[in-house]
């Protein structure tokens, strides 16, 4: 992504006002035929919906949570859930516009999420979970930085919320990054 389409770029946290179009922008990246323009589509493994007006209106409201929503021209492109929780900080609800996947806008969100962390409430590491057999959203991941823990959750199978699933070996896998402070490089020790 060249410099001029980085700042073209809106940073904000979300509002109540916000719900139903970031509801739409996640459906967009990972379920259904719409999906299948971007390389983050989940259609084949999972079915359904992938998060409901509830669940976004819950990372809104929580007191330790900020929804960032990235718009481009006043139109929400992307968005990400960034949580409190001690130590860490967790990376979740990541979607980007199947429009403008594979530009570079994703690693430039991550970036700054991670920033925005570390100065907001000084973590000093990242998680977030990805379905294991996401391979190459992993690995994708893994070139920002992330590293597989090894440590597995079961998928909420039976709770529609999450998706309908299409294979019976589906779990989330941990994955942490340690954030460097402003002027430091992170350790490269596992």
């Amino acid at each position: 992504m060249d410099t001029d389409a980085a700042t073209a770029l809106t940073f904000r946290d979300a509002t109540d006002a916000d719900v139903d179009t970031l509801v739409a922008l996640i459906e967009s990246a990972y379920r259904g035929d719409a999906s299948r323009a971007g390389w983050t589509t989940e259609a084949d493994i999972l079915q359904g919906q992938r998060t409901d007006p509830e669940g976004v209106l819950a990372v809104i409201k929580s007191p330790d949570s900020r929804l960032l929503t990235v718009e481009r021209d006043g139109r929400a492109v992307a968005c990400c859930q960034l949580q409190h929780r001690g130590e860490h900080a967790y990376f979740g609800m990541f979607a980007v516009s199947p429009a403008s996947q594979g530009t570079g806008l994703g690693k430039l969100i991550i970036a700054e999420a991670e920033r925005q962390a570390r100065e907001t409430w000084g973590v000093t590491e990242m998680h977030m979970t990805v379905i294991s057999v996401r391979e190459d959203l992993i690995a994708w991941y893994e070139r920002r930085g992330y590293r597989r823990t090894g440590r597995m959750t079961p998928f909420p199978y039976g709770d529609e919320r999450f998706g309908i699933p299409q294979r019976a070996d589906l779990q989330f896998e941990l994955l942490v990054k340690e954030l460097a402070q402003a002027g430091t490089r992170p350790s490269t020790t596992r």
